[in-house]
Order: C-alpha cells, then sequence, then structure tokens
C-alpha cells in the first residue's frame, strides 16, 4: 500500500516507522514545507493518506483528498464541530473517510468498556463521576478527543447528567459532568474515568506508553478503508 503523509512531526514519523514494518510505502509527505494540493496527490497516487496536524487544518485536508479521490485517515481532533457538513460534503464526492478521537486499540477497547461501567453506575447515584485527562505540553486541544468521547459515552448511559464540563475544581451544577485537562513535559496520554463515593472509588486508566498505538491504529484503519467508499470510525475498524 502507497501511503501519503499528511503531517510529518512526531505522530507522522512514528506512524512512517509503522507501515514499514508492515510492508507499506510512504510515497509522499506533506507538510509546512511541502504544503497538501491536489496535483501533488494525484501526481503522488498514493492508495489512502493519514492525517495528523492541526484542529484548524484537518478539514481542508479532508476536502483536498476527497476531490482527489484518495481515501483519508484522520487523526487530528478538536474539529468535530465541522463533521455534519465534513460528512456531506465526502458523501457528495462519493469519498472514504475514517475518523477517530483516537485511534489507539486499547483506547478504543476502553470506550466500550466505559460504556458499559456507565451503565452499570446509573442505578448507584451515591457515586460522583469524573474524567480527569494528562497530555504533553504541545497537545493544542483541552480536553483530548479521547476524553470527550469518553464524556459522551456516559452521558448516554448517566441519565441525571445532561452534559461535560471541563473544570479544574470550578463549581458546577448537578447535572455537569466534570472533566479536567493537565499539560506536563513529554507525557505520552493518559485518561481516568473515575466513580467516588463516601465508602470507595472505582477508577478505569488508560495510559499510553509511546505513540506507537495510535500509529499502528491509523496503519490498521488506513489498510481497513484503501478500497471502500464512505465514512468510518475505528468501531467499524475494529468490529467492536
Amino acid at each position: 500500500m502507497k501511503i501519503a503523509l499528511i503531517g510529518y512531526g512526531k505522530m507522522g514519523k512514528a506512524i512512517e516507522e509503522i507501515a514499514l514494518e508492515r510492508g507499506h510505502e510512504i510515497c509522499v509527505t506533506f507538510s509546512s514545507l511541502n504544503p497538501l494540493s491536489v496535483d501533488k496527490l494525484k501526481q503522488s497516487a498514493p492508495d489512502v493518506a493519514i492525517e495528523f496536524t492541526q484542529p484548524n487544518l484537518a478539514v481542508s485536508h479532508i476536502y483536498t483528498c476527497t476531490e482527489a479521490r484518495i481515501p483519508i485517515v484522520v487523526g487530528t481532533t478538536a474539529w468535530f464541530d465541522e463533521l455534519k457538513q465534513v460528512k456531506e460534503k465526502v458523501q457528495q464526492k462519493s469519498g472514504s473517510l475514517i475518523y477517530a478521537s483516537n485511534f489507539s486499540i486499547g483506547v478504543n477497547i476502553f470506550f466500550k468498556l466505559n460504556e458499559l461501567l456507565a451503565k452499570l453506575m446509573n442505578n448507584h447515584r451515591e457515586y460522583a463521576p469524573s474524567i480527569e485527562e494528562i497530555h504533553h505540553l504541545q497537545k493544542l486541544d483541552a480536553p483530548s478527543g479521547t476524553a470527550v468521547t469518553l464524556a459522551e459515552g456516559m452521558l448516554q448511559e448517566l441519565e441525571i447528567f445532561h452534559e461535560w464540563k471541563l473544570t479544574n475544581h470550578k463549581e458546577l451544577s448537578s447535572s455537569e459532568l466534570p472533566v479536567t485537562a493537565t499539560r506536563l513535559p513529554e507525557v505520552p496520554g493518559t485518561h481516568l474515568v473515575k466513580y467516588e463515593s463516601t465508602i470507595d472509588h472505582i477508577e478505569l486508566k488508560h495510559e499510553a506508553k509511546n505513540r506507537k498505538g495510535f500509529a499502528l491504529g491509523a496503519i490498521i484503519a488506513a489498510e481497513f478503508i484503501q478500497s471502500k467508499k464512505g465514512i468510518f470510525t475505528m468501531s467499524d475498524v475494529l468490529n467492536l
């Protein structure tokens, strides 16, 4: 499989390493030094593109790949407020898109465990739920897309909560699910889902050891979508 990398920072290099290990070819890399365009994509003729850049760039990258008829895997987060329009555009052009708040296989299993636990906890309201996420200083969005997915999964099951709110120990209403975001040097990413009562504490935790899990998931997603049309998530890729 020939892969175009859109974004060639730490994640891009991690994806390149995993792609080569799995027998794929990186046919072109796009960055600020080599901006993405329809013509350049067509000239390099990739089977699929993998995008890890910045929230303000992700949507235009999706549209460019769709115009060039190249399937795209998007790992950038914090652009999902435009998701409806993006889906309409991709469908109109018969494009191929996989988006996810997190491409790690372990995190996607974590999402399912989170939903199951929230369903079990709905009838045990003596437990106060919360989410905490910790990432490196370079991460631009807060809370992380992964934390937002966790929160949305909990809100679907916990009937007394109607929205989540980013807070660092600020006062919340009884219907707001608290989410805390912390930024520290050189942290790949940690997410904790907590249920606290006066007698005990229940916690689900996912801690990334490095970027390889995200890179592997992105490559697996690319392998999945290269010959497909439509819009998919990692639940489709992993059959969760």
